[in-house]
């Protein structure tokens, strides 16, 4: 029985580690549409409209979700009380972050953007300290392997680091918040429900601000509808998704590792799409950073007394 729960933890796992995968894919190309975005919209407006369409996008899912469950909610009022208290903590957060991250763009390269963004892999077991998490040696040795990469990538020479640069580094400890804020509240939240809440408290914070310090015109939106969609349906409503539901099952530190393969997507994607050029430099720092991430996803030895006391067993 013991042997078969361990099987089922360990497939949940590798579950897990799939959906935070694709998150990181979805964000890491969604950095291209964030830029181009911003032909047409301010970063205010732009986070405003991506975070309510990622929150409607997500409403019918709800509604299906509720429909073949009915009247198990009504039951779990706590559970319910959580949802919406993690979901508006998460929201404001993430507001802020992506708010940060949106001016960095502005003077920063997409692919410099998508590596200060994952400084979070270092940032999050070194908050875990504080919060009485234990984080492994192999996670430690992956994210300073990772920090490493991402200082080839995105330092120059002269150890410059520019307006842009640092509003991402700025964006990058919300962020670290961000996925600590999750592991606490996703256990004992609905997860898509958790989601919703936060891209709606997102995009209203967005939108209100954007009223008044940007005033946009519905021209805009529409002109730039289509890195809105990207943004909005796959950046915020699946991928967000996938990270609570995936977190659900992953250390924080191991989580925030996954997710920084955004990094190199984004590079990647600038360079494909944007024809933002990279360096030998620059795609060493990649293979560090995917380097780093394959090895925290390395399965960790059996433990020293397990394997003593199987040795007696075998002997007797």
């Amino acid at each position: 029985m013991q042997e078969q729960n361990q099987k089922q933890d360990r497939k949940q796992k590798k579950v897990s580690s799939l959906m935070l995968f694709l998150a990181a894919s979805i964000w890491g190309t969604a950095f291209v549409a964030q830029s181009v975005g911003m032909d047409y919209l301010g970063p205010l407006s732009f986070n405003g409209a991506r975070f309510l369409l990622g929150s409607a996008a997500l409403m019918p899912v709800i509604c299906l979700n509720r429909g073949r469950r009915p009247g198990v909610e009504k039951n779990l009022p706590a559970k319910r009380k959580d949802t919406v208290t993690g979901g508006v903590c998460c929201g404001v957060v993430l507001f802020a972050a992506s708010l940060l991250q949106q001016y960095g763009i502005l003077y920063t390269s997409v692919g410099k953007a998508g590596f200060i963004t994952t400084l979070y892999i270092i940032l999050v077991p070194f908050f875990g300290i504080f919060l009485k998490k234990k984080v492994s040696g192999k996670v430690w040795a992956g994210a300073v392997i990772a920090a490493f990469g991402m200082y080839l990538l995105c330092m120059s020479e002269s150890f410059f680091l520019g307006k842009g640069d640092a509003l991402v580094f700025l964006c990058a400890i919300l962020f670290a918040i961000h996925i600590l804020v999750i592991d606490f509240f996703s256990p004992r939240t609905e997860g898509v429900e958790l989601s919703c809440i936060q891209f709606l408290t997102a995009g209203i914070l967005g939108s209100v601000l954007a009223i008044f310090f940007e005033k946009p015109v519905i021209g805009d939106f529409v002109n730039g509808i289509i890195p809105l969609a990207y943004a909005g349906i796959l950046s915020c409503g699946v991928a967000y998704t996938l990270q609570v539901l995936g977190q659900k099952n992953t250390d924080p530190a191991v989580a925030s590792l996954i997710l920084s393969l955004e990094s190199v997507v984004s590079v990647l994607a600038g360079w494909v799409v944007l024809k933002q050029e990279l360096t030998g430099r620059e795609l060493t720092g990649c293979v560090l950073v995917f380097c780093a991430v394959i090895l925290v996803q390395l399965p960790g030895r059996k433990p020293f007394k397990r394997r003593k006391q199987k040795g007696k067993q075998s002997e007797e």
